[in-house]
């Protein structure tokens, strides 16, 4: 029986995929399966997986023959997992050697849905540690619970997918997969999901994830209109939190959240190509619009002053015809 199933997409990342297929080598057991999912590379990556299917013990390579995207790739592997539990590698990061046994030993005397981890974030030479925003550590708590408050810092804003393990009954319940298509902030809507809708869950301080920031072919790096996919991103979350019982009590944070990202992407508008940012924002004043009216009033008034006035002085454009459809306020 396969006990854990490590979805790894890759794309294009012919630099750091040697390291990435090292460090599985040295996380490899023998109830583990690696799903390496090649999105359509265009580099020597395939090349370095076709090798990889041989020499890591429980790879399986799936290729797709169009690239649809990290969220899309990541479907791909859910749906071939045959594991126990499941959880996520990028094909540009690495893992301490031993990482996913320790994770597993503690998720399984845990016994919750899910567990979320911290991690390293490595930009160059620089190592910076991550932890989760959640104050308790190695206790069984609801998911749903560490939502709010909307003032601060809470779980569902550290949202990396790779940064924690998850149990199959997630996916039985249809609260594993990402939306498909999503070119970033995928992991948004995805991680709102699991803690509105999921049983239980734990915070752990098991550091073994190594996260390499500043590469050049990440969208994180790229101003073209792909970034712009946060915005279907978190409509999604506004429109799915809205239909919650709770939703008075949690679209707070959501609207505040959506405002903050907002925000950060016009506050550095100058990396985006010029056409991306007269769309960036139109849609974005399209999406102020849309927001519930009332919890946007309050998360303006809560937040500070410069990113209040900047989303104040784009909710006074004029509406444009070609803004995205999306939530009603």
């Amino acid at each position: 029986m396969v006990k854990l199933s490590v979805v790894v997409p890759f794309f294009n990342v012919q630099t750091y995929a040697p390291d990435t297929l090292r460090s599985l080598r040295a996380n490899a057991r023998d109830d583990f399966e690696f799903i390496l999912v090649d999105d359509c590379s265009t580099d020597g990556t395939p090349e370095i997986l076709q090798r990889a299917e041989h020499d890591l013990p429980g790879a399986a390579l799936v290729r797709h023959e169009t690239n649809g995207g990290l969220a899309t790739a990541r479907n791909t592997g859910i749906d071939a997992a045959r594991g126990e539990y499941l959880t996520f590698l990028d094909g540009d990061d690495w893992l301490a050697p031993g990482h996913y046994a320790r994770l597993l030993a503690a998720m399984e005397d845990l016994g919750c849905d899910f567990v979320r981890t911290d991690h390293v974030q490595c930009t160059g030479r620089t190592r910076t540690v991550h932890r989760v925003p959640h104050g308790r550590r190695g206790v069984v708590m609801s998911p749903r619970d560490a939502i709010l408050p909307a003032s601060r810092s809470t779980s569902v804003d550290y949202a990396f997918a790779w940064a924690g393990m998850y149990h199959r009954r997630l996916v039985d319940r249809g609260l594993l997969h990402f939306t498909d298509g999503l070119r970033t902030a995928e992991d948004r809507p995805w991680i709102w999901r699991l803690h509105r809708e999921a049983e239980s869950f734990a915070a752990l301080g098991t550091l073994g994830v190594f996260y390499r920031r500043g590469v050049s072919s990440s969208l994180t790096q790229i101003g073209d209109v792909r970034q712009l996919d946060f915005i279907r991103a978190f409509d999604q979350v506004v429109e799915e939190t809205a239909k919650d019982p709770d939703a008075d009590r949690l679209l707070p944070k959501a609207v505040r959240t959506y405002c903050a990202i907002i925000s950060h992407h016009l506050g550095s508008i100058e990396r985006f190509e010029p056409a991306v940012a007269r769309k960036l924002r139109t849609m974005s004043t399209a999406a102020l619009r849309r927001m519930p009216q009332d919890f946007l009033r309050d998360a303006l008034d809560s937040m500070d002053t410069e990113r209040a006035v900047r989303l104040r002085r784009l909710r006074r454009r004029p509406a444009a015809a070609s803004a995205a459809p999306g939530v009603a306020a």
